[in-house]
């Protein structure tokens, strides 16, 4: 595993450029072992993240102008062994619609590790909001594989110049070790670069640390990174799959089974090495609204840490969200004056997601009225219908395959709801599973569904998805585009704000 002291990528991270002769700084100049990465990015800027091999102070210089002419600095938090070495600062202050520069380095002493560039855009202008979203990295046994050029789909999107990306969750596989070869049905070998922390499952925290350091060692994934802010949540495989609150495994893998342990372990690995500013979260948690503009609100909602087991009677109410949440939800989105409000969710509303023969996700796969989980999705729903809230879209991966649902009052046995769009898009660099079984509670339509014709396919089959969004400034209008590994548009859907029509 990779350990808080190894060198890490080191200059070989995107954008290094010396900060001074080698010679003259020997070992004792720190390293950036793991690039820079920027995220949950607002009106006037973004967060940066890095990680430093031993102690030293993040120094973030940001700019207007690529020549850094008129830079200002800002000194950053002390990059200590207690967060393993990463650090966050949150860049404020910046004119809308502009490209942001930004140079990271860290300093010990009289000693300076080498700069990293990267850079992004702040919303505004006469330009459209384009983002991109997918979930699911190195799961299934599919890991870093240099054969293909590591994991290509962080390239495809970085073509599309996002303005920032929406991680749908599952953002590494703690539960999924890795094998160093993988003989494919078709006589192919699957290549995986694999460390320590990747050898077997997740349970300490270094463990869980390691699981975020493996991904960041691909060369595409950095460089994408370094370019485009992330919008962050989780879902499961960050912990242990489908897993509850006050769970207790039963997998001879765990030496650790208590699933609150783990859990406490992972949240805290993820915030650490994720760019996320956990105090700007509700709860310091993960679920939290970004202001992206006049046209743009993101909500993060999260469906992990406050639902109800999965063992729950599936007759009586269930929570997936939690009182507190599913209230924030609607109250956030009945209060929203931005033309277009996005939910992005960890899990599909209307497609059965089981765990063995209980239910992992809110669809329970039966006709009728709503029960379970599915219940506290109503009130959601109603609760928006009630108060009069349009122009709501739900962004979901999970599933491991790409797909538009259309629900509609007309078509459900759920009582009152607007119709709106749900659009699911994944894996990034996963198996490829699907399709699932659409419920028809909240009256589902598909519209569209792209999945493989067997389960588990490799990432070489052509089946990892990204779905992308882009909102035209002048008609108001969102045009979603569900996308392949390379880029390539599969099926769109331009749609229309009622509260602007």
């Amino acid at each position: 595993m990779l350990r808080y002291g190894a060198a890490g990528l080191g200059a070989a991270a995107m954008g290094a450029v010396p900060a001074a002769p080698a010679l003259a700084q020997g070992r004792n100049r720190p390293q950036l072992t793991h690039g820079l990465q920027f995220g949950d990015p607002r009106q006037d800027g973004a967060v940066v993240w890095t990680r430093a091999d031993r102690p030293a102070r993040m120094v973030v210089e940001v700019s207007d102008r690529p020549d850094f002419a008129n830079a200002r600095t800002l000194r950053g938090p002390h990059l200590s062994p207690g967060a393993d070495g990463t650090g966050r600062v949150r860049i404020r202050g910046l004119a809308p619609g502009g490209d942001a520069y930004v140079r990271v380095h860290a300093e010990s002493g009289r000693h300076t590790s080498e700069v990293l560039e990267g850079s992004f855009r702040t919303p505004g202008g006469d330009r459209p909001i384009r983002f991109v979203w997918s979930g699911d990295v190195a799961g299934q046994g599919w890991g870093i594989n240099p054969d293909i050029g590591g994991m290509p789909v962080f390239a495809a999107m970085a073509e599309r110049e996002p303005d920032f990306f929406v991680h749908s969750g599952d953002a590494c596989y703690a539960d999924g070790p890795l094998q160093e070869r993988v003989d494919l049905p078709d006589g192919r070998i699957w290549r995986n670069l694999v460390t320590e922390a990747k050898s077997k499952v997740a349970e300490t925290l270094d463990e869980f640390r390691g699981q975020y350091a493996y991904n960041l060692l691909d060369d595409a994934l950095r460089g994408f990174a370094a370019r485009v802010p992330q919008i962050v949540q989780w879902d499961d495989h960050e912990v242990v799959n489908n897993w509850y609150p006050g769970e207790v495994l039963d997998d001879d893998r765990y030496r650790v089974r208590q699933v609150d342990v783990l859990a406490r372990r992972a949240h805290r690995a993820f915030h650490e090495w994720q760019p996320i500013a956990a105090s700007e979260a509700v709860d310091g948690r993960i679920y939290r609204r970004i202001d992206y503009g006049p046209d743009l609100d993101v909500f993060v909602i999260d469906m992990r840490p406050y639902r109800d087991p999965n063992t729950a009677d599936a007759d009586g109410f269930a929570g997936i969200l939690g009182r507190r949440q599913a209230a924030w939800l609607v109250d956030g989105l009945a209060r929203s004056r931005a033309t277009w409000k996005v939910v992005a969710s960890d899990m599909p509303i209307g497609l059965v997601v089981p765990d063995g023969e209980r239910i992992e996700g809110v669809a329970d796969g039966s006709a009728g009225r709503p029960r379970g989980r599915e219940s506290e999705l109503e009130r959601v729903l109603h609760g928006l219908h009630r108060r009069g809230v349009r122009d709501v879209v739900w962004l979901t991966a999970d599933v491991h395959y790409t797909a538009a649902h259309h629900y509609s009052p007309e078509r459900a046995a759920a009582r009152e709801f607007s119709p709106f769009w749900e659009f699911v898009s994944g894996p990034l660099h996963a198996g490829g599973f699907g399709p699932n079984e659409l419920d028809p509670t909240f009256g589902p339509e598909a519209a569209f569904v792209h999945a493989p014709p067997a389960a588990n396919a490799s990432p070489m089959e052509g089946f990892q998805h990204f779905g992308e969004v882009e909102i035209d400034p002048e008609s108001k209008e969102l045009t979603v585009a569900l996308r392949d590994s390379q880029g390539d548009a599969l099926w769109e859907k331009t749609l229309v704000a009622e509260g602007s029509a």
